[in-house]
């Protein structure tokens, strides 16, 4: 009966699909700007769909939207599930947002078999899940948790130019109601927290798997803006006179891949990534020494103890490159997101839960963020399932087959009938 509702709820979820795309739609890709208009939209699809379904519809102080299927006992424990809807400029149509629809996917199919809940569950959309609209990734999600840093709510978005306090405002929610330690949760403690997100690297395809129940995902340390700094100078200085900005930034690079070689060979997961590097666009030129560069960095890790210890031999190397190329570094401002591991438990009971629906499953730790990672390291028990995708995420490559997606739904509503 479960399995014929899922497959009931696919052609309803294509649709969804169809709608967000056109919500989003940015050639060449998907662009819904977080807590903006596209952003709005999307979340008024899954109103309508909570609407339908007859279930609850709040939101917090800072707009996250709650949709929740009352349970006979609504003392117990709750059950909660979501993801997010924003996403990177002239993305796909599928990170983020799928992990709404498997959620409400599942609910809508354990519903039309009859099924009654005991405790509430709760679907979340969280806002602004991207780290490039305001420089800070999961915001929606940490204030829902009472985790957002003090200065979030003056940061201001990438490309308007407002403060995320006057986007939440704007969207109708209440900054005033948004501080450290003040949760915007659902009232009442959490049992566990699911979550449904696209992969982003090829894992699954090279297995041809549908899904992977994550075992981890990693916290990050990031530098949004680091620069630095030696002395202009004529082509013509010899070597032994340049305090040369751009050649610091190469050995910086350099010296940060061959840590992660080193670390990988060590059996010891993590990664590095460096978005941004460049000269002074406003001075370099053909026969300059730059005397300024810039670069950004995100450091990753499975273990809190491993990237403390990562975050320890980048300050090593900054002060090596700085000493030995006569330049200063500057890190800049830092931000970080802690590591999230998954619950035991949980990976077990996904796995058989999938096992039972017939879908083939196999362990794997996501390499990038996500809202889970939040719960997961405020003590709530967390699950994620990773859903096949072939081109990774946040371009309009994003390939998931809806029928992927679909098992991910089957496996959750497996789960919450258990």
């Amino acid at each position: 009966m479960l399995a014929a509702a899922i497959a009931a709820e696919q052609p309803r979820v294509a649709a969804w699909l169809d709608r967000l795309a056109a919500i989003g739609a940015d050639p060449p890709g998907i662009t819904r700007h977080a807590f903006d208009d596209r952003e709005n939209a999307a979340h008024a699809l899954a109103i309508a769909e909570a609407e339908r379904l007859g279930f609850e519809v709040t939101r917090d102080a800072a707009t996250n939207l709650y949709l929740t299927w009352p349970g006979t006992d609504r003392t117990a424990p709750r059950i909660m599930l979501g993801s997010h809807f924003d996403s990177v400029r002239h993305g796909g149509n599928f990170d983020g947002a799928a992990g709404v629809l498997a959620a409400i996917a599942a609910v809508s199919a354990l519903r039309a078999t009859g099924f009654t809940p005991r405790a509430d569950i709760t679907i979340a959309a969280f806002r602004c899940e991207e780290a490039v609209w305001f420089g800070l990734g999961l915001i929606g999600s940490r204030a829902a948790l009472g985790i957002l840093p003090p200065d979030a709510l003056d940061r201001r978005r990438a490309d308007t130019g407002l403060t995320l306090a006057e986007h939440i405002t704007r969207c109708g929610g209440d900054p005033s109601g948004i501080a450290p330690g003040r949760r915007l949760l659902p009232d009442g403690p959490i049992r566990c927290f699911l979550e449904a997100h696209i992969e982003q690297a090829p894992s699954l395809i090279e297995a041809g798997l549908p899904l992977a129940v994550c075992t981890g995902i990693p916290g990050n340390i990031r530098h949004a803006a680091i620069r630095i700094t030696g002395e202009d100078a004529h082509v013509g200085l010899p070597r032994r006179f340049r305090h040369d900005a751009a050649l610091a930034g190469a050995d910086l690079f350099c010296a940060l891949d061959a840590l992660w070689a080193a670390e990988e060979a060590a059996g010891r997961a993590m990664a590095m990534t460096i978005g941004r590097f460049h000269t002074d666009t406003t001075k370099h030129e053909l026969t300059v020494v730059a005397g300024d560069f810039t670069l950004s960095l995100d450091l990753r890790a499975y273990d809190a103890a491993h990237l403390a210890a990562l975050e320890r031999r980048l300050h090593a190397i900054v002060a090596e490159v700085a000493e030995r190329r006569s330049v200063t570094i500057d890190l800049g401002p830092r931000n970080a997101a802690p590591v999230g591991p998954c619950d035991a438990t949980l990976q077990s009971e996904l796995a058989e839960a999938a096992a039972r629906m017939g879908i083939a499953t196999m362990p794997l730790g996501s390499p990038a963020s996500h809202d889970a990672a939040n719960f997961a390291a405020a003590g709530i028990p967390t699950g994620l399932l990773l859903i096949r995708n072939a081109h990774g995420s946040h371009n309009p490559r994003e390939a998931m087959d809806t029928a992927d997606l679909m098992a991910a739904a089957a496996t959750f509503a497996e789960l919450l009938r258990g």
